[in-house]
């Protein structure tokens, strides 16, 4: 700083000011020890889907199939018409009970709010939380919305790497010991590796919690009820806590509403956040989302998309694993495949029709590899893909860390 300083004939004062305001808005990382660089991303990134070819399959998107999502005619007749005016309660109470009865079962028990989504609750819940500069936890590799909107927020990502069981213990311990404030982790269905966490791994990290009392956690089980695997909370019983479950995997994306259960703090905050921007979440959505999740017919076709989600998973890593490529998507609506050119392999995969994400978007130190949506891959189009893929080359010995 001082030689910059006598560079620029300014103060060294002015210099530090400078630094700090390129720190709070993203630009530069600080690395104790290490010293200032230029971040390695953009403090915000617009991703603009490019309209694939015609007769390319898109396995980018993520979005659920449409087969598996409840139809939304019968509701639509069912809705009470009446103005909701301003004042009105942020909660329906309808949604409120179901949310909490769902929460119950997974033995989850705390305060519930609702709000536009699960990016939406994670925003408002780190905000009130936390103070520029703050390190937090992120998945490595994650999903890059959830890295974009903590360098948008101007703090401070710390990578912990993934297996197939969650979180890293060893290494969340030593991101914590660095001074991590808030952990965003995902119990099931990890985007992009399909993590679940086990008994013995979701016991691990609550003990490791439990001695970070002032750390906030947050849960993103996104694909809850079609997940494919059952939930582990990685959260303890005290503390700062809050487990966001999107409806948009299970009801459909266009309903832009998340369900959020957590500390009496934690979710008070939330909601004192929301009450300043939109204030709360339409009723009328909320009524849709309370009268499928009502219904008898969602809970049977939500069992079945679970079935379904999970059989092609299945197929897509089995006809890559006797090609000799060894892939993971135990949980969620995808599968991750190592692949040491995942560039190069992209360009390919597209010229031959099909559409799938290259693993840099989503790794920080992780080994490199192919994200594909496999929530609407039949099981023939699972032999295609995996002959395409096999054809590139042999995929590297590590699955998701380098």
């Amino acid at each position: 700083m001082r030689e910059l300083a006598a560079a620029l004939e300014v103060s060294p004062a002015t210099v530090a000011a400078a630094y700090r305001t390129l720190k709070q808005r993203g630009f530069v990382v600080a690395d104790r020890g290490r010293g200032t660089s230029v971040a390695a991303l953009p403090p915000m990134r617009v991703w603009r889907a490019a309209e694939l070819p015609a007769g390319v399959r898109d396995l980018v998107s993520g979005n659920p199939d449409p087969q598996l999502l409840p139809s939304l005619a019968g509701v639509f007749a069912r809705l009470d018409p009446a103005h909701r005016l301003y004042g009105v309660a942020a909660k329906l109470p309808e949604l409120a009970t179901r949310a909490e009865a769902q929460f119950a079962g997974d033995g989850i028990r705390g305060d519930v709010a609702v709000t536009g989504g699960a990016l939406d609750a994670i925003e408002r819940a780190l905000q009130t939380e936390l103070r520029l500069g703050d390190r937090v936890v992120v998945e490595d590799p994650s999903w890059p919305r959830v890295a974009d909107l903590v360098q948008a927020l101007g703090l401070a990502i710390e990578p912990v790497p993934v297996d197939r069981n969650g979180l890293d213990p060893d290494l969340l311990d030593a991101a914590l010991r660095r001074g991590a404030r808030a952990v965003i982790a995902t119990p099931r269905g990890q985007n992009p590796t399909g993590a679940a966490v086990d008994p013995a791994r979701g016991r691990a990290l609550r003990a490791l919690l439990a001695g970070h009392p002032d750390v906030l956690v947050i849960e993103d089980d996104y694909v809850a009820q079609v997940a494919g695997a059952p939930y582990v909370p990685v959260h303890g019983a005290d503390g700062r806590w809050a487990v966001v479950r999107s409806l948009s995997k299970v009801l459909g994306p266009d309903l832009r509403v998340a369900v959020v259960a957590g500390d009496p703090l934690t979710i008070s905050r939330i909601e004192g956040r929301q009450r300043l921007g939109p204030g709360w979440v339409s009723h009328i959505l909320q009524q849709v989302a309370a009268l499928l999740l009502q219904d008898k017919a969602t809970a049977q076709l939500l069992a079945r998309a679970e079935r379904t989600y999970a059989a092609r998973r299945r197929a897509f890593v089995s006809a890559l694993s006797r090609r000799g490529i060894e892939a993971a998507g135990d949980s969620g609506l995808g599968v991750w495949v190592p692949l040491a050119e995942e560039a190069a392999a992209v360009r390919e995969l597209l010229l031959q029709g099909w559409a799938v994400s290259p693993g840099e978007r989503y790794r920080f130190h992780s080994a490199p590899g192919l994200r594909v949506t496999t929530a609407g891959l039949a099981p023939e189009e699972a032999e295609q893909l995996a002959d395409a893929i096999a054809a590139l080359g042999r995929a590297p010995t590590a699955t998701y860390a380098g």
